[in-house]
């Protein structure tokens, strides 16, 4: 590894590509609370971070594997769930007096309309001041899986749909109705 008194070893989460110590740093210098936005293989995790001198603190954490306790039964790692989630944390954010926060998504790509940013704008739509380009935002339509129920309504009597929802016909919902549950689930989270 070094050769020579010159060659500096990096630290151990930039080598393995785990941290961006720069964006970090730019990120922990507002000294703002963060919103950091997670996506894993099949859940979606949300959290309020202070930065500490001994170490980052979470305020407040939620996943959209949450949803199912209020009543979702939809796929966990859509742009709807995604959007509860944000939503969901905005009003934890609440009952912590945090108004304000800075967007966290970490190394993950940033795309215009992903599921990252159905999360922030779920928060934004919860009463966080977040500042935010509204272009990369995803719109109302696919927020609230308007696309999901046209696409079930495209293929709905071929065997392409019984693949594609195999489990939402498993737990006996119909992904044509993926927006009326999504607006139950926000009246819930509000009444919360």
């Amino acid at each position: 590894m070094a050769r020579n008194r010159r060659y500096t070893v990096l630290l151990k989460r930039k080598r393995e590509g785990k941290t961006d110590y720069k964006s970090r740093l730019k990120i922990l210098s507002s000294k703002k609370t963060r919103l950091v936005v997670r996506k894993k293989s099949n859940v979606i995790i949300a959290q309020l971070v202070q930065y500490v001198p001994k170490g980052d603190r979470v305020i407040a954490s939620a996943a959209t594997t949450d949803l199912k306790k209020l009543g979702w039964s939809y796929h966990i790692n859509n742009l709807p769930s995604s959007y509860l989630l944000g939503y969901l944390i905005g009003y934890v954010a609440r009952k912590h007096k945090v108004k304000t926060a800075i967007f966290d998504i970490g190394l993950h790509s940033s795309l215009k309309g992903s599921s990252l940013y159905a999360a922030l704008k779920g928060a934004i739509d919860a009463g966080l001041d977040i500042p935010v380009n509204e272009e990369i935002l995803p719109s109302e339509e696919r927020i609230k899986g308007k696309h999901i129920e046209e696409y079930a309504l495209k293929i709905s009597n071929s065997e392409k749909y019984k693949k594609q929802f195999s489990r939402y016909i498993k737990q006996n919902v119909k992904p044509e109705n993926i927006s009326g549950a999504f607006d139950e689930i926000k009246k819930k989270i509000e009444s919360m």
